[in-house]
């Protein structure tokens, strides 16, 4: 073959020359006034150019020859599998290699024919059979690209898949992605792959990547590249669609979304969490490996095999993220929107590295603006729930005094907020990228030396200064709901318990490294001070019966003034004991702290009166003697209202 190809060219050299020299002796030969010596030279020429161009002749229909009959083999070879049902790759790598040698020889000559002056019908003839052999080849290829595509796919399992490493080490890593029913004081588990580099999966088997790369370079050699990437794009979607359909994503419109009860939301903003982990790590990350195998010696093919397969399925993800950000803002969603933007922001690396050029760049934008409308959302949710807290109204009383639903809501949400310290401190900034100070009066830093939640640059954190006014918002709120109380001990045993529970969800959690030793120390004297006004509201003015002011010379008046308070004590005190035995402290440590400073308080004033009294009041006066009175306070706080049956003394 190589001759025939070194011989084309020389040909057609010497037919120019011979043609040029016969030209030559024409000229020479029309003059008259040539010897007759001169002329036998010319004559002699002639005949010698005639004779060559005679050879010459002989010679292409040679080489017409030897080209007819090598495109007769191939055209036997092509041939002979259009009739045969099985597939080449799957007869043996000696059947494979001979068909895709026919199908370089068959692109060979259409390039040796078509640099030939095609003038005669038999030249022409030639050149369309070739054509069509080469035509007939690229079909059956095609069929044979897509059959090794399709019937090699390897399963892809996301809760047990087989990664492969960069240096092409196998090792089985169990994908445990699945979320667990989330109470509201837990955030979601935290679940995380590794980097793409580092999870490679065999989409298709690895025994037919070869032949896969051999059929894409004679498809494309023989300019049938839109043909083989077409195939490949198909079948890949195919595959990415059935992974999204695997990972329980269904495809929605903006509008399902924006119409869904938050129940069915939250339920599919997890499975979309999970999905995009394995999506994106390990499945889209393999899909550019596979692209990178077949295409990456094939110029931009592999880029534009890999992103047409992979951007309707990534865009299908994209579009549901949107879709949530663009929905309404309730406190309830911050947490998903959290989750949300964070594995964004996790990947983002990766889709940046996957659809690096212009090919792919329209994907890499959508992603972006996503993560932007994301984090928007993050803080018009945060927003919305200062708002739903300083709004929050209550026409009745909260009974008993306990801790409110608000109180344990707010505590808890930000409680689960830790998590998310690290984002939140970076979108809760203001555009200068200074942590907001639109806060509360009682929001300012500590001084030196003072735990307060600071950032790495010393200064006050974006997310404490925000959760302080948060929870200063809710102290607010609380204050109201206090004044709905008609008794001025239920509203500081109210204000007690919730400001305590505050203190304690900070001291007993991460929030103590954001709030600060300062913010403990001051709510715990807002709490204490709150438990002293309950003291002084409920028992000052019940003690002050017992006081000894006794100084009438006048005995018997004495003795009546005496029996009056001590009896108004009882009654004060049993009233006390029925009211208060319905309030409650949840907290018990709280609880027993109070009972045990009002009883040394109650109990100390009973003794003293009724010792230094009893001459004058009279034992049958007495009804409860101290230890009975001790007993009784300790039913206080139960949250379960009782009555002294038997107001005489046992």
């Amino acid at each position: 073959m190589g001759d025939c190809e070194s011989m084309a060219p020389q040909l057609e050299g010497e037919e120019n020359l011979i043609a040029a020299a016969k030209h030559i002796v024409r000229v020479l030969g029309s003059n008259k006034n040539l010897t007759k010596d001169m002329k036998k030279i010319l004559a002699d020429l002639g005949s010698q150019l005639s004779n060559m161009a005679t050879m010459e002749d002989e010679v292409v229909v040679g080489v017409k020859s030897g080209i007819e009959e090598q495109l007769s083999v191939v055209e036997e070879k092509i041939m002979s599998w259009e009739t045969d049902e099985s597939m080449i790759f799957d007869s043996g790598p000696d059947e494979a290699s001979e068909y895709l040698n026919a199908t370089e020889e068959a692109r060979k000559l259409i390039g040796e024919l078509e640099d030939r002056c095609l003038n005669g019908e038999d030249e022409k003839e030639l050149l369309c059979r070739a054509h069509d052999v080469l035509q007939l080849a690229m079909q059956r290829l095609e069929e044979e690209f897509m059959y090794l595509l399709v019937q090699h796919r390897q399963p892809f399992e996301p809760e047990q898949v087989s990664f492969r490493s960069s240096e092409d080490d196998s090792v089985d890593v169990g994908l445990m992605v699945s979320y667990g029913n989330d109470s509201f004081e837990e955030s979601a588990r935290r679940y995380s792959v590794s980097r793409s580099e580092d999870c490679i999966v065999d989409l298709v088997h690895p025994d037919v990547i070869h032949d896969l790369k051999c059929i894409a370079n004679s498809m494309f050699l023989s300019n049938y590249d839109n043909e083989c990437c077409q195939v490949y794009v198909a079948v890949r979607k195919d595959a990415l669609d059935k992974c999204l359909s695997d990972l329980e994503i269904d495809k929605l419109s903006i509008d399902d979304v924006l119409k869904m009860e938050w129940g069915t939301l939250n339920s599919k903003i997890k499975r979309w969490i999970r999905a995009m982990k394995v999506f994106v790590r390990p499945y889209l990350a393999s899909e550019k490996w596979l692209c990178d195998q077949i295409f990456l010696e094939l110029g931009s093919a592999s880029s534009v095999c890999f992103v047409g397969a992979a951007k309707a399925p990534m865009l299908q993800l994209l579009n549901f993220a949107e879709a949530v950000s663009i929905g309404s803002h309730q406190p309830e969603k911050l947490v998903r929107f959290l989750d949300m933007y964070e594995v964004l922001a996790d990947l983002l690396p990766d889709i940046d590295a996957l659809f690096l050029d212009e090919t792919g760049s329209s994907v890499g934008i959508e992603y972006h603006e996503v993560l932007e409308r994301l984090a928007d959302s993050v803080m018009a949710t945060f927003l919305e729930f200062k708002n739903a807290v300083a709004s929050n109204t209550s026409m009745n009383p909260f009974a008993g005094g306990g801790n409110h639903p608000l109180t344990r809501y707010v505590m808890n949400y930000i409680k689960i907020l830790v998590d998310y310290k690290d984002t939140l401190n970076l979108l809760l900034k203001n555009d200068n990228g200074e942590a907001a100070t639109s806060l509360s009066p009682d929001m300012s830093p500590a001084k030196e030396g003072e735990s307060t939640g600071n950032d790495s640059c010393g200064g006050v954190s974006a997310m404490a200064l925000h959760l302080q006014s948060l929870t200063s918002i809710l102290e607010a709120n609380l204050h109201e709901k206090s004044r709905l109380y008609r008794d001025a001990s239920l509203q500081h045993l109210f204000l007690m318990n919730n400001i305590h529970y505050m203190a304690q969800k900070v001291k007993n959690s991460e929030l103590q490294g954001i709030f600060g030793d300062k913010w403990i120390r001051k709510h715990n004297r807002k709490f204490q001070q709150h438990a002293m006004d309950y003291e002084r509201a409920t028992w000052s003015s019940i003690l002050s019966l017992l006081k000894d002011e006794s100084n009438s010379s006048n005995s018997s008046i004495s003795r009546t003034l005496l029996k009056e308070r001590l009896r108004s004590f009882y009654i004060a005190f049993e009233d006390v004991y029925k009211t208060q035995t319905a309030w409650i402290i949840p907290d018990l440590q709280l609880r027993e702290d109070l009972r045990i400073s009002t009883s040394l308080k109650v109990i100390q004033a009973y003794r003293t009166f009724v010792g230094r009294q009893m001459h004058q009041i009279g034992e049958k006066h007495i009804r409860y003697n101290a230890e009975d009175l001790q007993d009784y306070l300790l039913d206080l706080f139960e949250g379960s209202q009782k009555s002294l049956h038997n107001p005489h003394r046992r």
